[in-house]
C-alpha cells in the first residue's frame, strides 16, 4: 500500500474523526502498519491467523481495547461504533474497514499512560512500539521498525 495514500486518506481522517489526531498519532500507526504487515501485504497473521488487520491486532487486544474505551469514554466508543460497517462482525471490520482498524490501532496506544514520542524521533516511536504494541513477549525488534518506516513510509 501507498504509505502517502495510507497516511492522507485514511489515517489522518480517522483520527480527525475519533479527535485523536496528532503527528506523532499518525507516524506510530505508518510505522506499526509497515513493521506489522509491510503496510498491508498481509492482513491476517501467517501462519496462525490470530492477529488481523495492516496493524495485526489480536481479537483478544481487540476487546479489551474496546471495552476499556467503552467504560472510560463513552463519546470516542461511540464515534468508533460508528466507523463500523454493520453488517459485519468486529473481525471483518478489521480485516477489510481500514478506517475502524485504524481507529481501534490508535485506541490501543491512547490507552497507554505514557505520552507518545516526538513525531520526528522514529527510533524513539520505534521503542515505544516495541514496548507497547508488540510487548517484551513479541518477536518484532526496534530495528525493524526503524527499517520498515525508513523503507516503505519515507515521510514524517
Amino acid at each position: 500500500m501507498n504509505s502517502f495514500q495510507l497516511k492522507t486518506l485514511i489515517i489522518e481522517p480517522t483520527l480527525k474523526i475519533i479527535k485523536l489526531y496528532t503527528l506523532s498519532g499518525v507516524n506510530i500507526l505508518l510505522g506499526t502498519a509497515a513493521v506489522e504487515s509491510d503496510l498491508g501485504e498481509y492482513i491476517e497473521q501467517v501462519p496462525n491467523g490470530q492477529a488481523k488487520s495492516i496493524y495485526q491486532i489480536g481479537m483478544k487486544t481487540h476487546d479489551d481495547t474496546v471495552n476499556q474505551i467503552k467504560i472510560k469514554c463513552p463519546s470516542l466508543y461511540s464515534k468508533i461504533n460508528d466507523l463500523k460497517i454493520k453488517c459485519l462482525t468486529d473481525e471483518e471490520n478489521l480485516i477489510g474497514n481500514l478506517y475502524y482498524a485504524t481507529a481501534i490501532a490508535r485506541l490501543v496506544y491512547f490507552l497507554i499512560k505514557k505520552r507518545l514520542p516526538p513525531h520526528n524521533d522514529i527510533l524513539a516511536l520505534a521503542n515505544y512500539w516495541k514496548k507497547y504494541y508488540n510487548t517484551e513477549a513479541g518477536k518484532g525488534r526496534v530495528e525493524d521498525f526503524v527499517g520498515k518506516y525508513a523503507s516503505l513510509v519515507k515521510i514524517l
